[in-house]
């Protein structure tokens, strides 16, 4: 992996999925920002970004999780997340919350512009070309709906999966569809998420990749138990994941080993 020019000071905001269900995901994003040369730092007063309680009408609770997480990634000239819906969450909505507060609404504006997702950050602003990795095997790459919509992140992870020696990509045949996960859609909407990723999951299998790959772990959760669902032999991971050449521990939903 390319080396910049200057050292910069990255926190990292780990997300709640990450950190509860999938923390080598946030392992492999901090190897991969210290291979571009990035000085890596976890604040341990983050917490969720508020996505749930945004999405539940709950404005008042989001805007104290948003008020907390802007001052813990106060001095932090980079804030970078391992996926594309919790960085639209903090650089896109955290200033719609503050429409009435002139002086946080500020605040949240400046913060989210020091706001990137993983691995457009590792392609748009540290310029990484390439990784130093192999994989033995076919992916599928699935686009999150805020990372594709919110974020414009369609290229770079491809770019980069390119770089990875022995990968082979095969493209899904309707790249821009949504899952069905949706946070809280899939709550309230169990009937229409469950058609979405059904639909999904033919189409993943229908690739005949050996992995699915994406940037946003509810995503892959929700797809990895449709594709166990249906009897597929699909292995489901966080790109970072093979990226990072962390590839060595149990996919997403896989038992682990004793």
């Amino acid at each position: 992996m390319n080396q910049p020019s200057e050292r910069r000071k990255v926190g990292l905001f780990v997300t709640c999925l990450v950190d509860l269900f999938r923390p080598g995901v946030g392992f492999a994003a901090v190897r991969l920002l210290e291979a571009a040369g990035c000085e890596v730092h976890v604040p341990v007063n983050q917490t969720c970004c508020g996505q749930p309680a945004y999405n539940s009408g709950d404005t008042r609770t989001t805007r104290a999780i948003a008020e907390q997480v802007i001052e813990a990634f106060a001095d932090m000239p980079y804030v970078v997340a391992p996926s594309g819906s919790c960085a639209g969450m903090l650089k896109k909505h955290y200033p719609l919350l503050f429409e009435d507060s002139p002086e946080w609404k500020a605040r949240a504006e400046e913060f989210g512009g020091r706001v990137s997702e993983l691995v457009s950050f590792l392609t748009d602003v540290c310029n990484v070309s390439g990784v130093k990795a192999g994989f033995d095997g076919a992916v599928a790459y699935h686009d999150s709906c805020s990372g594709l919509r919110e974020l414009g992140i369609r290229e770079q992870p491809r770019k980069l999966l390119n770089s990875v020696d022995g990968l082979e990509i095969r493209e899904l045949s309707d790249r821009e569809a949504c899952c069905g996960f949706g946070g809280t859609f899939c709550v309230k909407y169990p009937e229409i998420s469950g058609a979405i990723v059904d639909r999904k999951a033919d189409d993943i299998l229908a690739t005949g990749a050996d992995t699915l790959l994406a940037g946003d772990l509810g995503c892959l959760l929700n797809m990895a138990g449709k594709l166990q669902r249906k009897g597929g032999t699909v292995r489901v991971r966080h790109v970072a994941e093979v990226l990072a050449g962390m590839t060595d521990t149990p996919a997403i939903g896989e038992p682990e080993a004793r």
